[in-house]
């Protein structure tokens, strides 16, 4: 905390000289969200290069001022949960003074520059995100505050944890780990009672795009375990983009990819190719829309896709039906395809990529 605490003095020290110096303070924040400032790297996924570009953060020039005097203000509430060991999530912060930051998205925007900025993750300035994924399954830990947490004995689900870094002694007999990208079907895996059935194993839900308790959860368990760890996506360009950032992470975040990604990752399904394998009845596809074209061909574009070529095969597939699923279309097979079929199989004789 003290070296928390000696990033924060360090930047109002720099905007106290300024004043000194009768000139106007500036703050400096990397450009996180251009890809020329990422690189890719295999064993982390996307990363911020060490000599990016920067964006200045004025306090005399009207488009910024305002930003400005709130980087100040979150950065001085920091201070003091660090001081004060307290902690604040980002919806915490934002309702303190909603008036005054006008939208959630500001608040968020500018923690992670703060983070971005200084270096240091959003836990270590005491900024915590609010959850929304669940885990259920092969699995116990004890909680930061002390509180012991058993997935394992029954069909409840848990939230995932607000404070990651804190929960400990993890324990589990699971085989692997199974992510899957939406609520409803992680619902109905945990109704068929698939994650005893099979073999012993733990699922994940981000319920969409994961947020950055569920992505650190992941990451926790990979180091913990080093089980496999498989996703369960829509066939559409969407739940493709979503098991890239578990995997490589994403380009807004690429600062903290260390703790993020899991680049071990691997695609178990729902694949384009499976659509055709099952004879699954185009009718009750969905076509592309114009969006989904667009978000293919940039993802077909990515850095990470040229190592995976048995991904591009899929894509291209993908790309040249024009067409998309939801994993739900498996029950046009029958209602419990899904966990006494498909799953089982793919596992047992590795359809995954």
């Amino acid at each position: 905390s003290s070296e928390v605490l000696e990033a924060i003095e360090k930047v109002i020290q720099g905007v106290l000289q300024s004043l000194a110096q009768k000139k106007a303070p500036v703050l400096t924040v990397p450009n996180r969200t251009d890809w020329r400032n990422i690189e890719f790297k295999d064993s982390v996924g996307l990363q911020m290069i060490p000599g990016c570009t920067t964006k200045q953060i004025r306090s005399d020039c009207p488009q910024s001022a305002r930003r400005f005097a709130l980087m100040l203000k979150i950065l001085s509430m920091m201070y003091r949960m660090v001081q004060s060991n307290t902690y604040a999530t980002k919806r915490d912060i934002y309702y303190s003074d909603t008036l005054l930051f006008g939208s959630q998205s500001v608040v968020d925007q500018i923690i992670n520059d703060i983070s971005c900025m200084l270096k240091i993750p959003r836990r270590s300035l005491h900024v915590l995100s609010t959850t929304k994924g669940f885990v259920a399954g092969n699995l116990s830990y004890t909680e930061e505050d002390g509180t012991k947490v058993n997935c394992t004995c029954s069909a409840t689900v848990f939230t995932v944890p607000s404070n990651v870094q804190g929960i400990k002694n993890l324990t589990s007999h699971a085989k692997f780990i199974l992510i899957v990208e939406k609520d409803a079907t992680f619902q109905r895996l945990l109704d068929d009672d698939f994650f005893s059935k099979v073999s012993p194993c733990i699922m994940i839900t981000g319920r969409g795009v994961p947020d950055l308790n569920t992505r650190l959860l992941v990451r926790k368990l990979w180091d913990s375990f080093q089980i496999p760890i498989f996703t369960l996506m829509d066939a559409d360009p969407h739940g493709v983009e979503i098991m890239c950032v578990y995997k490589y992470g994403s380009v807004s975040m690429s600062f903290e990819a260390h703790h993020l990604t899991v680049p071990s990752i691997k695609w178990l399904g729902l694949l384009p190719s499976d659509l055709e394998r099952l004879n699954i009845c185009k009718d009750i596809l969905i076509p592309f829309t114009k969006q989904d074209e667009n978000k293919l061909a940039s993802i077909l574009k990515r850095p990470y896709i040229a190592c995976q070529p048995l991904w591009k095969k899929e894509l291209e597939i993908m790309a040249a039906s024009k067409l998309k699923a939801e994993i739900q279309v498996l029950t046009s097979l029958s209602s419990d395809y899904l966990s006494r079929v498909y799953l089982p199989n793919k596992l047992q004789f590795r359809g995954w990529l």
